[in-house]
């Protein structure tokens, strides 16, 4: 069973940070500590338990009044397909729109468009290319109904 919820511990976070990483970051050669910014300690934590080990991740944090972003999504890519990314972007829709948000805004590298649009994100603009490399569109849901 799948549980998702805060990171709790030092530990929990340790883990948290280190599949940010290894999804996010590595493969890309890119250093320890380029998964975190400087909102880390301002910004919600979600991540995705099974058997007491975390194979997904992803940040909320709220831009002003009405706007909320997901930031570092990230899957082990041994679990991906088994919809551990839709109860993520669920449980940070859900702490959004709880919240008082009315808009959900994300960067999607291009391999995640789809899975965005298949969770009711819409394409706004083809925005930067990071590291050369890896091409994000900034994406946009309105949060008034939350529909799984």
């Amino acid at each position: 069973m799948i549980e998702i919820r805060e990171p709790a511990n030092k530990e929990e976070f340790n883990a948290y940070y280190n599949l940010r990483y290894e999804v996010l970051r590595k493969p890309w050669n890119q250093p320890p500590g380029s998964e975190k910014d400087d909102k880390e300690d301002e910004s919600i934590h979600f991540a995705a338990f099974e058997n007491k080990k975390i194979i997904g991740v992803c940040r909320l944090q709220y831009n002003n009044e009405t706007e909320a972003q997901i930031r570092f999504m990230a899957v082990n890519p041994n679990t991906q397909g088994k919809g551990i990314g839709k109860k993520l972007l669920y449980a940070a829709e859900k702490r959004a729109l709880n919240d008082g948000k009315k808009i959900m805004i994300l960067q999607a590298r291009k391999n995640a468009v789809n899975f965005y649009k298949a969770c009711g994100y819409t394409i706004k603009e083809k925005t930067f290319l990071l590291w050369n490399e890896i091409q994000h569109y900034l994406m946009e849901k309105k949060l008034n109904i939350i529909i799984y």
